[in-house]
């Protein structure tokens, strides 16, 4: 049975929580000196008990010795801190904390490293696992996969959150209800203690007190990430504890809003929370921002300008799920699920989902965070995107960071699309729509069609007008690849893909 999902525990990704939100009265206070350091406390590591099914929840389906790579799971524990607010909290970001409680955890890291340790490029990626669909998912470790094990990165995911572990209102109740045997004794004691959790899952990797979970790799650079609803935590954990954690060397913030997430984990506390949130800037470690045109219109009010510890992205043509991490993603997810693996359920006759290039962003984004949050040079600005703006003629938003598939483009991508009759969650894929002399059912030339949403009605482009010659679609392909490379916007190995892909196409002529 497919599991339909309601989210009153969501506070990131919706544009209509940045509305919401625009009416709290919230300024911006004079900034304020970090707290003292202290360091996160150091929890025990052990090894997981089998369990039912002989696998850890969200085991990877492909084959990852293939690439190199092993995967296991480890469980760590100890005593988690709470915080409060101390002081006034503004729009910059620049917010003290102070330990509040204290309570027992026992929670787990799902480790994929490589099994050579010469391979080993020395930096971890630490993703705060999401749990929006009321059960654990990777967003991040799909958008990023190919750059995680071309170059040697080791991943980790952190049940960081009390749903993942104890369960919410999914068909799959938790960690513990999917497989008692090998998760019962786990224990989360709130999401106020969600940050905490986090911060000892880097200390459970930095100085492992117990089974070493990346067995024996010797870390130079730690990095958190988080996407979607993981985004608006690692917001408020870069600005309010990470100066009193000390644990992470750089941070991703991939498809935030306007307003970070609560210390209390409480979706009411979120209307206390400044609007709009913006990263802090005196970071002694950068933080990479990194939104899609589904994220823009929500995000927008948090803009802020560059500076030599954090940037942002907003990329055109990108949706804050899309094909690309569905096809990677869902035989993961079905693989612990089954049919209670959550879905876009988009309605019968929508347009596809959008196949843009949003992991070749994240993958830029991975490689330039890495190399940044190791003393190397700050990843190149991007041009806003207007995401509610569109090229008339082809569908497409104006402005943003424009890869070689907006660049030289042969369909609409949006980060937008009706969600007529369809599921919570399939507005967050955007849309693609093939040009095709408009013979697809979502072809309408209404706010169901992405090329021509709107009146007058308008026919798609003809891609043998735009690209006479199968060489001058190539060439063409070629010459923005190398641009967005030159720009710092697009990895080389990414770029000989997609000239590639343009080479073996029958576009043009």
């Amino acid at each position: 049975m497919r599991m339909s999902v309601r989210l009153p525990r969501r506070w990131a990704t919706a544009s209509a929580l940045g509305a919401l939100l625009v009416t709290t009265l919230l300024g911006t206070s004079p900034a304020q000196a970090d707290p003292a350091p202290a360091k996160a406390a150091n929890p025990t590591v052990s090894l997981p008990p089998a369990g039912s099914h002989g696998f850890p929840f969200l085991a990877a389906a492909e084959d990852l010795g293939s690439f190199g790579y092993t995967e296991s799971e480890y469980f760590f524990a100890g005593t988690a801190t709470s915080y409060a607010k101390s002081g006034l909290w503004g729009s910059d970001g620049r917010w003290n904390v102070r330990a509040s409680g204290s309570a027992a955890y026992k929670s787990r890291l799902l480790v994929r490293r490589p099994v050579d340790a010469t391979k080993f490029n020395g930096t971890v990626v630490v993703e705060w696992l999401n749990v929006s669909g009321q059960l654990e998912l990777s967003p991040d470790y799909w958008f990023e996969r190919d750059e995680l094990l071309r170059k040697g990165y080791a991943w980790v995911g952190v049940s960081a959150q009390a749903v993942g572990i104890n369960g919410g209102l999914g068909e799959i109740k938790g960690l513990k209800g999917w497989d008692p045997a090998r998760y019962g004794g786990l224990v989360h004691p709130g999401d106020a203690f969600a940050y905490d959790i986090f911060s000892q899952a880097g200390q459970a990797l930095r100085t492992p007190d117990g089974p070493d979970p990346l067995g024996g790799l010797t870390i130079k650079t730690l990095l958190a990430d988080g996407e979607s609803q993981s985004a608006g935590l690692m917001t408020t954990y870069a600005n309010a504890v990470q100066p009193v954690s000390g644990v992470y060397d750089g941070f991703m913030v991939h498809s935030n809003s306007a307003v970070a997430a609560p210390l209390s984990g409480e979706l009411a506390d979120i209307l206390l929370m400044p609007y709009p949130s913006r990263i802090r800037t005196d970071l002694s470690v950068p933080t990479f921002v990194v939104l899609t045109e589904t994220d823009v219109p929500g995000a927008s009010a948090a803009r802020q300008p560059d500076t030599d510890r954090v940037v942002r992205w907003e990329v055109a043509g990108t949706a804050h799920g899309d094909q690309w991490a569905y096809d990677l993603g869902q035989p993961t997810v079905t693989k612990s699920a089954g049919t209670a693996a959550p879905q876009p359920d988009c309605a019968a006759g929508s347009a596809p989902y959008n196949d843009g290039p949003g992991h070749y962003a994240m993958n830029a984004a991975l490689s330039h965070l890495a190399g940044w949050a190791r003393g190397g040079p700050r990843p190149a600005s991007g041009a806003l995107l207007s995401a509610d703006l569109r090229d008339p003629a082809t569908g497409l938003a104006v402005g943003g960071i424009r890869l070689p598939d907006v660049a030289v483009p042969t369909r609409t991508l949006t980060g937008a699309r009706d969600t007529g009759g369809s599921g919570v969650f399939c507005g967050l894929y955007g849309a693609r729509d093939p040009w095709n002399a408009d013979t697809d059912p979502w072809d309408r030339h209404d706010a169901a069609d992405p090329s021509d949403p709107s009146f007058p009605p308008r026919a798609e482009p003809v891609l043998s007008r735009l690209y006479p010659t199968h060489a001058e679609y190539v060439g063409k392909v070629r010459a923005a690849a190398q641009a967005s490379v030159s720009a710092g916007h697009l990895l080389p190995e990414d770029a000989t893909t997609l000239v590639t892909t343009a080479q073996e196409s029958g576009i043009g002529g």
